[in-house]
């Protein structure tokens, strides 16, 4: 690299001169200072791209020094030089956020070595990024030639979604662009493999964790095996979405397991988050719990009996657990909930839903403001993680942290950006959702479709007589001919729910220690 300015304070700078030799014939400039006043004066006259930094000088200390820099330029990264492995020096400077410490003798490989990587850091990661992307790709593509089970699914989705997340670091839309391309390939051959398998979970052993099962197998075990857990449901929350809030958490509590599931279709909350809390598939809740269960043309919310369903599915598992549920859609029951913290806290289990991100996803598509700020997943994602940051969410994560409480973080199902109309006809009955219709007498494209004629085969209510279901595949929404292109505009690039795509359908279910 050329044209790097250095400032090199020390005492002693003399002594340093093969090393200054040893940079300048890499074409380092440096620029040479024997006590920290000097240094001063240097910063506030000349544009410098680093600092290295004697921790022990006479007159101001290097500590001194790192202060009185930070006051006139804060973004000048400032490597510590110190004799001394004393721990509250190291502590100190870190404190003061230096960009590396190094400990004397150094030899000019360190230097060197510390300027690339706070000088080229980006340009390195971003070259082996490349490089370990090109590699992978091949190999992903040969996995989406021959994959054939619900478990390399989640293996495939999940190294695409780290990927995403590693991409979009070196901001390379060229990289992006192909791994969009092969997100959307997944998603062909995963909607394939959906109508090929899906029926089978019902009934084969083989199969993953369904949204109905979750409780019982994965949620329930660790909840009787401590003292006090906390379970919390963040409706509408996507793989990328979750891996962006863990690093947060992560400062509070230690990851113990991952369980990837999958959400029942339709991946809606009025049929997903329902058979969590209930242990049952919807065929059963309208069966079973006729008094709980709410038929898509119902009138009322589709959610709002999900306490007393789990309520019941412990009563069925014989389980006497005390608990308490609570439903946070806004900011004024998030306070609330964090006011009434020590009312609860104390129960065996705690179940809290956050309707954030599902809130977020209709905002983006019934508010300006919010298409902006959401305008692609990269955006989808920031906004999420700036949620979580400010929200009582993590505010109730560290009372439970201090409180020495077991955490479970889930979601019923995820979500996707929805860019292509396709085309549905059927009477005025069927279902308003935009990936999924159930109705009499549906007209579709066959291509664009996963349909069961007959919905109890995958366990679905059937409130009519022929009435059938379909749900959307990859990235496609069901418009009406009435009025096509209006839908068409007002609902392109929104996030919606409900259909067959790895983003909607594969999820974690994930729990946590505290840490001490």
């Amino acid at each position: 690299m050329n044209n790097i300015e250095i400032l090199w304070v020390d005492d002693e700078i003399n002594l340093l001169k093969p090393h200054i030799l040893f940079l300048e014939k890499r074409n380092y400039h440096v620029t040479p200072c024997s006590n920290g006043s000097d240094a001063l004066d240097l910063v506030k006259d000349n544009s410098f791209d680093i600092i290295f930094l004697d921790e022990n000088m006479p007159g101001l200390s290097g500590l001194e020094t790192l202060t009185e820099i930070n006051n006139i330029v804060s973004n000048i990264p400032i490597i510590m030089i110190t004799k001394s492995e004393e721990e509250y020096l190291m502590e100190e400077a870190i404190g003061s956020k230096i960009a590396d410490y190094l400990i004397k003798p150094v030899n000019p490989n360190q230097i060197l070595l510390s300027l690339k990587k706070n000088l080229e850091h980006n340009r390195l990661v971003s070259e082996r990024t490349t490089i370990n992307y090109q590699q992978e790709f091949r190999k992903i593509s040969m996995e989406l030639a021959s994959v054939n089970s619900h478990q390399e699914w989640v293996s495939i989705y999940k190294k695409l979604v780290n990927w995403e997340l590693e991409l979009e670091n070196i901001d390379d839309t060229g990289l992006l662009g192909i791994l969009e391309s092969q997100k959307q390939e997944a998603n062909q051959i995963f909607f394939k493999f959906i109508k090929k398998n899906y029926k089978d979970w019902f009934y084969d052993e083989d199969t993953p964790i369904l949204s109905h099962q979750l409780f019982k197998k994965i949620v329930l075990p660790e909840i009787e095996k401590n003292d006090k857990t906390l379970v919390l449901i963040v409706d509408n929350l996507r793989y990328d979405q979750y891996f962006m809030i863990e690093k947060n958490i992560a400062n509070y509590y230690k990851k113990q397991s991952e369980t990837s599931f999958y959400s029942i279709l339709p991946t809606a909350t009025h049929y997903a988050r329902n058979a969590i809390f209930s242990g049952l598939t919807p065929l059963e809740m309208a069966k079973q719990e006729k008094d709980l269960w709410m038929h898509e043309n119902d009138e009322g919310g589709k959610n709002m009996h999900e306490e007393e369903f789990l309520k019941r599915q412990l009563k069925r598992l014989r389980k006497d657990l005390p608990f308490s549920y609570h439903k946070i859609s806004n900011l004024k029951t998030g306070k609330e909930l964090i006011q009434n913290y020590n009312q609860y806290k104390n129960n065996k289990f705690n179940v809290v839903v956050f309707n954030f991100v599902d809130m977020l996803s209709h905002a983006k598509t019934d508010t300006k403001v919010i298409r902006e700020l959401a305008s692609d997943d990269k955006a989808y994602r920031a906004l999420t993680d700036t949620w979580f940051l400010n929200s009582p969410m993590l505010e109730l994560i560290k009372k439970a942290q201090k409180d020495n409480i077991k955490l479970v973080i889930t979601t019923d199902h995820g979500t996707i950006n929805c860019s292509k109309p396709t085309q549905v006809i059927g009477t005025k009955a069927i279902a308003s959702n935009l990936r999924y219709k159930t109705g009499r007498s549906l007209t579709y494209q066959e291509k664009d479709v996963y349909a069961e004629h007959d919905p109890k085969d995958i366990f679905l209510p059937q409130e009519h007589m022929n009435s059938s279901f379909i749900f959307a595949k990859d990235n496609l929404f069901f418009v009406y001919p009435n009025n096509q292109n209006h839908y068409t505009n007002y609902y392109k690039d929104t996030y919606q729910h409900g259909g067959v795509s790895l983003e909607e359908m594969i999820i974690p279910c994930v729990t946590f220690t505290p840490k001490k």
